[in-house]
């Protein structure tokens, strides 16, 4: 928690500098680009799950609010709205719903950039809440699928993202810290690593191709590792809006908070539209 604190000191140091250069209100771009491996970033798209025969559909956006910025750095205030829902997948093309994830919050974002390279820090205030719904209910035996019954998933929490990049290649790391969960067995401190890149390649200019990877440390009773590795190719400049194809390989506890504390391993093939 003092690292968050300190940064936050830090940002606010750089605000007032910066401020006093160019306000652009309601920027059409982002200044911090999501994370392309990091579960928790807004994505419009849907993905197969191979192993589960699951479908997770993803509908969320980030916006900033402002920028300050001047010819090197900027600062920015955005918002948060994400939803992501497990579907079953069914004969008939049909996918009831099992569970819904929600996410909303606020961040605060710090960018510095040269020729060469850029770094900056990301950081997040949100709130998440998961429910089971009628896909994983059995109308004819009056019962939830395996035995399993809704309960309060809820939790509040910081989460900060430093990163650096040079030729095209983005390393990060990061912290979450949960002010308030529920269940209170989940560990309150989250650690992460990651990368993304996109290489630019003059023969291939209408996509390019990007490799992620992201690993969280987190914990029920124990800490325990969660890996996501995504690779594909995106229509559109790597940091403005396009659409990406891709696969993606998980393992971990479950990203959906209903079933937390549940060990799952799968691949997947999906769609996105980047903001």
């Amino acid at each position: 928690m003092r690292y968050i604190l300190a940064l936050v000191f830090l940002l606010l140091i750089n605000i007032n500098s910066i401020a006093q250069q160019t306000t652009e209100w309601f920027p059409a771009k982002l200044n911090i680009q999501p994370f392309t491996a990091h579960f928790l970033e807004p994505k419009a798209g849907f993905q197969y799950l191979f192993e589960l025969e699951k479908v997770r559909i993803d509908i969320g956006t980030s916006h900033d609010i402002i920028h300050w910025l001047n010819e090197s750095e900027s600062f920015s205030f955005g918002a948060d709205f994400y939803t992501y829902t497990r579907a079953r997948s069914e004969n008939n093309f049909k996918f009831p719903v099992e569970t819904v994830d929600y996410l909303f919050g606020v961040n605060g974002g710090y960018k510095s950039k040269s020729e060469k390279s850029e770094w900056g820090a990301r950081l997040r205030f949100s709130h998440i809440s998961a429910h089971l719904v009628d896909g994983y209910y059995n109308a004819e035996s009056e019962s939830w699928l395996g035995e399993r019954e809704p309960f309060v998933y809820s939790r509040e929490f910081f989460e900060l993202i430093a990163y650096y990049k040079v030729f095209d290649l983005r390393v990060y790391g990061g912290v979450t810290y949960n002010i308030h969960i529920v269940p209170d067995e989940i560990k309150k401190e989250i650690f992460q690593v990651g990368f993304d890149y996109y290489p630019q390649i003059p023969a291939t200019s209408i996509f390019t191709p990007f490799i992620a990877y992201d690993f969280k440390l987190t914990g029920i009773d124990e800490y325990s590792g969660n890996n996501i590795i995504s690779a594909g190719i995106k229509f559109g400049e790597p940091e403005s809006r396009g659409f990406s194809i891709l696969a993606s390989y998980f393992s971990g506890k479950s990203v959906h908070g209903e079933f937390y504390e549940i060990t799952e391993s799968y691949v997947t093939i999906g769609i996105n539209l980047d903001i």
